[in-house]
């Protein structure tokens, strides 16, 4: 996939513009709070209908605006394509090919993925953190997935609702009961089957770029315990088991007390966890090693290249680290979105950054 171009309206503190790319390198300079961040917002809220900074949509409009609208060309494996996002004081609207559709019809067309100083938030930060990003990137990679989230995420409210009321021994409550355990094992699997293929990749990159010696390991931490080669029907037994140890206190408590909304995923680094043990340095560079994995799941299950956006390069990594990164680009056919304060080595479309205005 790549990007030909973005049209941007009312976006941050960027002017209007319209902006034609590289399909290999482009990089945006400039001093910090130019804007060079806002460019690369602007193209993954395009491509997604989300920012990776903010979930209030009234941030992302320019100060005194009501409304902003963004607009972008791209081409996959099969031909060129648009996509638009419409944000008003209390509304959004999506468009694919120019025609209003539903964020489920949306999601997905174009697969970006952002690397941001904030990512550091993955290990650092709360397990809802982990698993809002690993659902998100396992439903880029597949369709499926998106919808048994959303089934999921309908079941647990009337669940919870319902031990809430004080309803647990109802009829009501064991039909969605019966479809809560069901949903679970089958988003159990899917995760795990997915955290099985992303590890082996994760630990190929982090040795590739940043410590042949070292071994790189992301681990599922479920609230059934360790799971490994289970099938999704063995998966399912296991939770019914958990669910009938834990229904009293369920009832007693009035809310969930099992469920992968309660799972957690871990980094390991030489066996350790990342959280606790790994430097600054090594934290970074995990994360990116995460990311490159998930551009390889991404060609893996969709046969096609995902659009890479890397904020503030210079800054976050050291010489080496940096260099290990351009260098690995240089090889590989994907389309990287860079911003930096200072110049990098690499043949690229440059754009400069001053008080949100491209050139």
């Amino acid at each position: 996939m790549h990007i030909l171009d973005i049209n941007y309206l009312n976006f941050r503190n960027l002017k209007d513009s319209k902006l034609s790319f590289d399909k290999k390198f482009n990089l945006f300079l400039g001093k910090n709070g130019q804007g060079k961040t806002s460019i690369l917002e602007a193209i993954y809220f395009t491509a997604t209908g989300k920012s990776f900074r903010t979930k209030k949509q009234e941030e992302v409009i320019s100060h005194g605006k009501s409304a902003l609208g963004t607009f972008l060309n791209f081409e996959d494996r099969i031909s060129d394509k648009n996509l638009s996002v419409r944000v008003e004081e209390k509304s959004k609207s999506y468009l694919y090919n120019k025609k209003k559709v539903r964020y489920d019809e949306f999601f997905g067309k174009l697969n970006v993925i952002s690397f941001i100083p904030e990512d550091i938030e993955l290990i650092m930060g709360a397990p809802s953190i982990r698993r809002s990003f690993f659902d998100y990137e396992i439903s880029q990679a597949s369709y499926g997935y998106y919808e048994d989230l959303k089934r999921f995420s309908k079941i647990l409210k009337v669940r919870n609702k319902c031990l809430k009321e004080g309803k647990g021994d109802t009829p009501v409550f064991e039909i969605y009961n019966k479809e809560f355990l069901t949903s679970s094992a089958k988003i159990l699997y899917r995760r795990l089957d997915y955290v099985k293929k992303l590890s082996i990749l994760l630990s190929l990159n982090y040795r590739k770029l940043f410590d042949s010696e070292s071994e790189l390991i992301l681990k599922y931490k479920s609230f059934i315990g360790d799971l490994r080669k289970e099938s999704e029907s063995e998966i399912l037994a296991k939770i019914e088991e958990k669910y009938q140890k834990v229904r009293s206190r369920e009832k007693r408590y009035g809310y969930s007390l099992i469920g992968p909304q309660r799972d957690d995923f871990i980094f390991l680094l030489r066996g350790k966890d990342t959280r606790s043990y790994s430097s600054q340095g090594e934290k970074k560079s995990v994360i990116f090693a995460l990311k490159l994995s998930e551009i390889d799941m991404i060609i893996r299950e969709r046969r096609e290249t995902p659009v890479f956006l890397i904020d503030d390069i210079s800054s976050y990594f050291d010489s080496i680290r940096k260099d290990s990164i351009i260098k690995y680009f240089e090889k590989r056919e994907i389309q990287v979105f860079i911003t930096s304060t200072s110049e990098l080595s690499i043949s690229s479309k440059n754009f400069y950054v001053d008080e949100g205005e491209v050139k």
